[in-house]
């Protein structure tokens, strides 16, 4: 009888807990999904070397220390593994979303400063810069999202550009952007980013389509069809993601949320919708691990300068973490 694979993440949050209840076995995972192949030397690429105790690989080459958290979003983090792992799992398996509020009390963190700068974390990560583009049949459109902010009204609204893969079982995939006018050349360039040249855009019938669309894509113009009538009417697939978006953001931020942070909120609103079909609540956790080791370090101050929104500050720090182990003697389920 065959042998059948078990997948390399966990199935359930029990899974989690056991299979992660040791900070190196957290520190692991990650180095395994950072070098999949082997260790290769983020300074020289080196692609030999050597793996302390402590965790932490010595390049063969040029002989620096690294560790598989340095320059992923868990850079210079004080913060146990274990609760980034939890955390990771609770994000994206909330289906209302996850307020650093609720993860301080889930996680019992010791700053709610430090719920806020983990959530923010992995949402820097949530949406991929490279990632394959939408194709076929695709709506296209503008719609500001946001705008329940108390005591800021309007001003807290962010026009986005939205794109919306069409097909004969109804919604596929969607691409959001914040923009900072409609003009034709924001449009131009969210659609080279956004969509397959060929696929066929379809848009309502504003000047400023034709001339951003050009000749790389095949273009289909419905006019309204009577004075004001509502937009929905013509691009139906467009009104309803933007429907659910500002829906899900009235969740538990309930629209609280600023307009420099709102694009963050967005993205993350992006990778939950883009995977709404996914039957294995593990591969997400896992695809968010993965973005979180190929990401970028995003410092507490750089959240900060991006807006003016920040949690108020607890008494109390957050968990260090354990030691490590040397892992080469031991089986572990991704290994």
């Amino acid at each position: 009888m065959p042998t059948v694979a078990r997948p390399a993440y966990p199935n359930s949050y029990a899974d989690l807990r056991i299979w992660f209840d040791e900070e190196w076995k957290c520190l692991d995972y990650l180095d395994w999904l950072r070098w999949p192949n082997g260790f290769t030397c983020p300074a020289c690429a080196h692609e030999h070397g050597w793996r302390a105790v402590d965790q932490r690989w010595r390049c063969a080459g040029c002989g620096k220390r690294v560790s598989a958290m340095a320059g992923t979003v868990f850079h210079g983090t004080r913060t146990s593994l274990a609760v980034w792992f939890s955390a990771a799992w609770l994000l994206v398996n909330s289906k209302a979303g996850l307020s650093a509020a609720q993860l301080h009390r889930e996680m019992g963190l010791g700053s709610l400063q430090t719920a806020w700068a983990m959530l923010h974390r992995y949402r820097s990560v949530m949406v991929q810069p490279g990632r394959e583009r939408l194709r076929g049949n695709v709506e296209l459109d503008v719609s500001y999202l946001g705008g329940s902010v108390p005591g800021r009204g309007s001003l807290s609204r962010v026009l986005f550009a939205v794109a919306v893969e069409v097909d004969a079982t109804g919604l596929g995939r969607t691409r959001l952007a914040a923009i900072p006018n409609a003009g034709t050349p924001q449009l131009a360039s969210f659609l080279l980013e956004s969509v397959e040249p060929g696929s066929r855009v379809v848009t309502h019938d504003w000047s400023a389509y034709p001339a951003g669309i050009r000749d790389r894509y095949e273009h289909a113009a419905r006019p309204v069809v009577a004075p004001g009538a509502p937009i929905r009417e013509v691009l139906p697939a467009v009104r309803r993601v933007v429907f659910q978006a500002n829906h899900w953001l009235m969740g538990p931020r309930q629209g609280a949320v600023s307009v420099e942070h709102l694009p963050a909120y967005v993205d993350e609103w992006v990778f939950r919708f883009n995977r709404r079909h996914s039957g294995s609540r593990g591969q997400l956790f896992h695809t968010l691990l993965g973005y979180a080791v190929a990401g970028q370090p995003v410092t507490y101050q750089s959240l900060l300068k991006t807006g003016r929104t920040r949690p108020a500050p607890l008494p109390g720090s957050a968990g260090l973490p354990g030691p490590s182990a040397d892992t080469a003697s031991l089986t572990l389920p991704w290994r």
